[in-house]
Formats: structure tokens, sequence, C-alpha cells
């Protein structure tokens, strides 16, 4: 009778008997949204990770934080980071004392802004995405980047995670990517103390091989039940340390689309696609990875503006300039700026989620969300409760991935109150295609883009959709009073000091000679058309002293495309002698970067830019020695 009634139970219902599914979350760190081969990279190589894609679905608008901690605080907790207070990455700093004021009530009265502090840690009260599914049965694991507590009753064992891999303080790896990594078991972290549970491996172990090892031990070690491994991966952040081999090879490559090119970020990117690699191969080993639920994800935007030499920054390290000159780590194009922004480059990131049987392989979906999402979308997927005492932000977006739905939120925001202007940064809202952005430090700024029409953000519409702006305006005004945000506000004590300065300068071209063509500039965008015959119209700038080799770069757009050329004429424009000249072609269509090579060692001298009609968002003149210059219009 007993033997029936169990068989009829299963018949019914055999998700009662069904192992419970694992759960992966890997975690890239710095990687751009274009940064693979499933999204669109035509020059790193991503075999596993695009692989994968073929299994998953993919989101084309998944959101991250501008930076690291705030995005691994909303992980994990389920909220946006003006809740959970960690709004930079200071999860390396001190954790500051019961008491402290996040939000100064005073500054100095050359302060413009009161600029809040970050939070350095993650509150143990927090309920944490590890800590409830431990609660149901789940052995979890963290390994590699924390980001989120300096000190012990921060670190991952204290967030719900049975086994941890980390040390302490932890904005990059130690040992910069290679063993001995020099970590101690116990002692005072600091810049110059690696503390945590991280163990030398063989002499020139690279640390991102190291993690993919401790998690197929764990896998392995796992066996009699479901388990969590969450693995944030120290690549691809600084110090950018790379094998050698590898990035030898990408040296000789090039990227058919010319938006990338760097080869010590393409060479880290192999070795985190390999790491995703051996966690797959593992899970197909051990017979489990149909009943695993595994999310690809990464923290932030690509890095574009590390290790270039510009103005006023110090030159990259030797190894830096041996392998990738003056190139930063990534570039996001179509999408504008990067880490550390507020912009499309600084917060869209990869995303994909696989479950065999229950997400459709190789599906798409242009859903918007974001790292305050992956907690609740996790616990409806496996059927665990929300934590009562838990406050979420974040909402389950389950009838997508499982096709069963959509998911109806009005709006998604995105806050990072530091940098920019007088240092208050901003908040955006996005609702559907339209994403409106505040900025603190300068009273009463929005800048209103259509996504849909404009990925690249380069038409502000704010002048000329007031009422879209009022309407997105007030849903800004509710996410930060809702969440208790200690957003920036004016200081009430600054008072301004009168400078004496030179006149700015009335010239809106900055110097450059429009010649054969009418130059004209619009929300930071330089449009050029030519006057007469095409092929005659260029820019023109002296480049003083400027020596050669160089790297010219642009940022372009073209609805016609065509042939240019970028002419150097060492002895200025009146003399031929020794000019270099480079060709160019732009193609018809969306923006994008072009980078030439001056080979001279001569003076550069007078500089042409010959375009077909085109847009312009920035150039750059980066000599191989010297300060870079840059003109963003």
């Amino acid at each position: 009778m007993i033997r029936s009634t169990l068989f009829l139970l299963f018949a019914l219902s055999p998700s009662l008997f069904a192992a419970k599914p694992n759960v992966v979350l890997f975690l890239v760190d710095d990687m751009g949204w274009m940064d693979c081969g499933a999204y669109g990279s035509t020059y790193y190589e991503t075999p596993n990770i695009d692989r994968f894609a073929k299994q998953a679905m993919r989101f084309t608008n998944a959101y991250a934080q501008p930076l690291c901690s705030p995005t691994r605080g909303s992980l994990l907790t389920g909220q946006y980071s003006a809740r959970h207070g960690i709004t930079s990455a200071t999860g390396h700093q001190p954790p500051q004392p019961a008491g402290f004021k996040f939000l100064p009530e005073t500054a100095p009265s050359n302060a413009p802004m009161l600029v809040p502090h970050s939070k350095n840690h993650l509150e143990p009260t927090q309920i944490t995405l590890a800590e409830t599914l431990r609660g149901a049965g789940y052995r979890t694991a963290h390994i590699g980047k924390w980001h989120l507590g300096l000190t012990q009753p921060h670190w991952p064992e204290q967030q719900g995670f049975d086994v941890a891999f980390h040390c302490h303080p932890d904005p990059g790896p130690p040992g910069n990517y290679f063993s001995p990594y020099g970590v101690k078991p116990e002692g005072v972290a600091n810049a110059k103390n690696k503390v945590g549970t991280i163990t030398d491996g063989p002499e020139g172990e690279y640390i991102v091989d190291r993690q993919a090892a401790e998690a197929v031990k764990f896998i392995s070690s796992s066996k009699g039940g479901p388990f969590f491994l969450n693995l944030w991966c120290y690549g691809v952040h600084g110090p950018w340390g790379h094998k050698e081999e590898y990035t030898k090879a990408f040296m000789a490559k090039k990227d058919p689309s010319g938006r990338q090119g760097n080869p010590i970020m393409a060479s880290m990117l192999k070795s985190v696609d390999e790491c995703f690699g051996r966690i797959l191969d593992e899970l197909d080993k051990q017979g489990i990875a149909d009943n695993t639920i595994i999310i690809f994800n990464s923290d932030n935007g690509g890095n574009q503006h590390s290790n270039i030499t510009t103005e006023g920054k110090k030159s990259a390290n030797a190894d830096w300039q041996k392998w990738a000159g003056t190139q930063p780590p990534t570039m996001n194009t179509p999408l504008r700026d990067g880490k550390g922004t507020l912009y499309e480059g600084g917060t869209r990131v990869p995303l994909m989620w696989s479950w065999a049987g229950k997400i459709a392989p190789g599906s798409i979906t242009p859903t918007v969300v974001g790292p305050i999402d992956v907690y609740p979308t996790v616990i409806d997927l496996l059927g665990i409760a929300k934590p009562e005492k838990q406050t979420f932000d974040g909402v389950s977006y389950a009838k997508v991935l499982k096709g069963e739905g959509e998911l109806n939120r009005a709006a998604y925001f995105n806050y990072h109150p530091h940098a920019g202007a007088n240092r208050a940064g901003g908040v955006w809202v996005r609702t559907e295609h339209y994403k409106l952005l505040r900025w603190f430090g300068k009273t009463n700024t929005h800048e209103l883009y259509n996504l849909k029409e404009d990925l690249g953000e380069t038409k502000n519409l704010a002048t000329m959709m007031p009422d879209k702006v009022k309407e997105l305006d007030a849903l800004i005004d509710g996410f930060l009073k809702s969440t208790g945000a200690t957003y920036p506000r004016p200081n009430p004590d600054y008072k301004p000091v009168a400078a004496k300065t030179p006149a700015a300068s009335t010239d809106p071209l900055d110097n450059w000679k429009e010649r054969g063509c009418k130059a004209t500039i619009t929300d930071g965008i330089l449009s050029m058309k030519a006057n007469g015959k095409a092929g005659n119209a260029f820019l023109g700038h002296g480049m003083a002293k400027l020596t050669g080799p160089a790297i010219v770069k642009l940022r372009v757009r073209s609805q016609t495309g065509g042939a240019g050329k970028i002419d150097s004429f060492p002895n200025g424009s009146a003399d031929a002698n020794g000019m270099i000249s480079v060709p160019l072609e732009v193609k018809a269509g969306d923006w994008q970067e072009l980078k030439l090579e001056l080979n001279s060692k001569a003076l550069l001298g007078t500089l042409r830019v010959y375009l077909p009609d085109a847009e312009i968002d920035f150039i750059e003149v980066a000599p191989m020695k010297g300060k870079a210059q840059r003109w963003d219009f």
C-alpha cells in the first residue's frame, strides 16, 4: 500500500522527489558589455562563454552599478546601493564605526556640495542570498574577490558561506595575479599585509587558474546535496597580470571592426574564459549540468580610462606600455564611456542564465534587469520563500526566464553619488526606452536619451522634452526618498571665491580649424559637412611640440561613410617635406572608434583630419612619449 501511494505521488508530482538544483554565480570583474564573442566582440576570444550563450538566455538590457562593491552588495542583498549604503568601490577600506554620519553636516566653505561617504562594508544584519540558500539546505562557497568588508566580522564566512577562498584588502588580486600570493591566515589587513584564506600555489600559478581549481574541488566535494558556488573572478581588474604566451599571440591579431585591440585584456579574458569553461566541464563530468542554474554576469562596465596617457595623468607602467602602448584596457563602442560613469558604457553589462529544460537555450530578451533582481529571482526559481526580515528592491524575473510572462516594473534606477561635477555624481532612471540622468553637482541639470534610437547617448533630449523630464524626475525623487539615499546636497556654508583666471576661450572648436567644410557643435558632438568637393574637407590643428610616434583616435559616425586620411606636416602645412599620410575608412552607420598610427619620429607639426560628412565625439592624439591631448568638444 505504501509503495503504491509513493508511486502515485511521484506520478502526480515528480518535482517532489527531484534533487534541488545547484546554483553557480560566475561574476567577472570589469568585463564590458562588448567583451566577449556572444555580445559582439570580434577581437577577444571567449569560446567557453560563447558556447554557454547557446545554452542560455542572453539579456541585452542588463545593468550593474558603475563600480564593483555596490554591485556585489546588491547581488547578495537584493537592494539598491542607495539602500545598502555601499555606493563606491570602498570595500577594502576600514569599516566605519557605529553612529558614523554618512552625509556630513558641514563642509569647508570652498566646497559647493555636502557629499556622502560610501559605506565600506556589508552590514552583518543583512540576510544574504547565501544565508537564505544555506538555510534551505545548500552548501555554500565564495571563491575570489569579496570587496565587501576589510575586517573579519565582514568576511564571507560571516555572510552565509561555508567555504571561502579570499584575501583582504582586495580591490585587486594578491601577488599581482601570480603565486606566491603572500596571504597570511591572521593579522591586520592593510596595503602591505594581505590576510585571508588564500594559500600559495606553485610558483608562477595564475590566480584565475587557481580559482577554477578551487571551484572544481568544491563541486566535486558537494555530491551529497545541492550547492551554491559564488565565484567572483579576479580577472580582468588591475593590476592586469597576464600570461605573456597568450598576450604574444594577440599582439599579431587585428580587430576587423576596429573597436578593440588590447592584447593584455584579450589575454586576461582568455584566462577568465578558461576558468568558466573548467566549471562547465566539471558540472558535465559530475552529471549535474542539467540540474544546475548557471548565471554569468559582470560587476560594472568595461574600463576604458586606466593606463592611457592624458594631460595631468601619469603614464602606465613599463609592462603595459610594452604590450598595450597607450591603449585603455578595453573599448565599449558603441556605448558611451565606461566604468565609473553613469553612461551606458559604465553600467550596461553581459548577463546570461541557463537551466536545462526550464530556460530556452539560445534565447535573447530585452528585459531591463539588474543585480538587485538576482537574489529574488534565484529563490523564486527554487521555490524558497523570501526572508521576512529582508527588505528587497529587486523583483523576480523567473517568468521571463521560463518564457511564462514579462517583467512588470515601471522603472529601474542607478545611483552613483560620486565623481563628476563637484565630486557629487548623479542618478538615473530608465522607463522603457527613455533614460533620464540627474546630476547632483549641477543644480537642475539633466540629460535625457532615447536608448532605442540613440544607444550611444549622443542626443540630449532634455530641452526638447520638458514634460518627459518632469515625469521621470518625479520618479527619481520617489526613489531617493523610498531608499533613504544620503544623496549630495548643496553646502549651506559655501562661499565661492572669485579667482583671477584667463578669459575662457570663445572658440567652440578649441583651435581646430575648419577647411572646405562647415563644423558645428551641438551637445558635445562636432558635425562637419563639406562645402564643396568630397575629399577636400578637413579639420586642422597645430600640435606644437608633440613628437611621434603617436596614436590618433577618433570616435565618429557617418550616414554615408567614405574614405579619409590623417596628414602630419612636421614643418607646418606650408611645407610638405617629411609629410606623413595615413588613410582611414569610415563605415556608414553607427558610432565607431578609429585608431591610426603615425610612425614618424619627427614633430607632428600640423595635423589634418580628412573625413566624409560625419559627426565626431572626440579626437585624441597620444604620443608614445609625453602627454596626450584630447578634444571632447
